[in-house]
């Protein structure tokens, strides 16, 4: 019986080679690479949801429509999404909807340069100098204190009621975050960077373009991701104060007359318009930052 059986694990072996090979695959190392992406399938956040990302809003759109179909929802407190939609394409069609969409995105694309500009020029001087750290630093964390809008009062007595005081008020809005993420990346670089591009010889110009720029860029994108969410959020208040055009002056003017379906067309203008700013920022960040390998890959 054993002899037999014995033979027959010998001749499997010899011909399939079938035991041979099992036993060699369970006893294989399994690879680094492999034991990664194991271990990101089991403790990570899971494979992507194609178009995860809508998930919530359609879920609020289908609560919204539920409970405004069945009348739990005054509409005079919050009009219906079929009314909204109505009236959106009413604003389209008379042409009153583009126009103060266009003035509204020419004033917040205005602050969010001049803020993202200051912004990174602060950010460079701190980071790569002491005496810029000592000088700038401070003043930006108290800014950093206090919120864009409480300074309101005060830029529109410097300012006036004009252009210039929301294009302002918009861009100290946007320069905190990028100041604050692009100097914490520059701080935080590997000494051992800096060290290597001592002893290959960099100069100056070279250190910067080769090493402090692409070590910035992670924290200076992070920082624009939260930049323009300031900026719409800027934009909204500045908009109410002595505006004749934009998004907000349109919803201050039907706030007046009660109409609450074109206060919502502009709320979700207002957020259509931020998350493809976001959208886009995010883009770059996924094209220009491809080398990272992080939990969501």
């Amino acid at each position: 019986m054993n002899t037999h059986t014995t033979e027959s694990t010998n001749a499997t072996d010899t011909t399939g080679r079938r035991p041979a090979l099992v036993r060699a695959a369970k006893d294989a190392p399994v690879s680094r690479t492999a034991r990664r992406g194991l271990a990101r399938r089991r403790l990570g956040p899971g494979p992507p949801i194609p178009y995860g990302r809508a998930i919530g809003p359609v879920l609020l759109l289908a609560i919204w429509s539920a409970g405004s179909a069945t009348g739990l929802i005054d509409p005079r407190n919050l009009s219906a999404p079929w009314t909204v939609v109505t009236t959106a394409g009413d604003l389209i069609a008379d042409g009153r909807l583009q126009s103060n969409v266009w003035t509204s995105a020419v004033r917040a694309l205005s602050g969010l340069a001049y803020g993202v500009a200051a912004g990174l020029v602060l950010a460079l001087i701190a980071g790569l100098s002491r005496l810029g750290e000592g000088l700038i630093d401070g003043p930006v964390q108290i800014k950093r204190s206090i919120p864009s809008l409480a300074l309101i009062p005060l830029l529109i007595l410097w300012f006036g009621i004009g252009e210039s005081m929301k294009v302002i008020t918009i861009a100290l809005g946007a320069l905190v975050p990028i100041y604050i993420h692009t100097h914490n990346a520059l701080r935080t670089i590997d000494s051992r960077y800096v060290e290597l591009a001592e002893t290959l010889g960099l100069s100056r110009p070279r250190f910067l373009l080769h090493i402090v720029l692409p070590g910035a860029l992670p924290g200076f994108l992070l920082g624009m991701r939260f930049a323009v969410t300031a900026s719409w959020l800027a934009l909204a208040v500045v908009e109410q104060v002595n505006a004749t055009s934009g998004i907000g002056y349109m919803m201050g003017l039907a706030r007046t007359y009660g109409q609450t379906d074109i206060i919502i067309v502009g709320l979700v203008v207002y957020g259509l318009l931020g998350l493809l700013s976001d959208g886009l920022v995010r883009l770059v960040e996924r094209k220009a930052l491809s080398w990272r390998r992080t939990l969501a890959d």
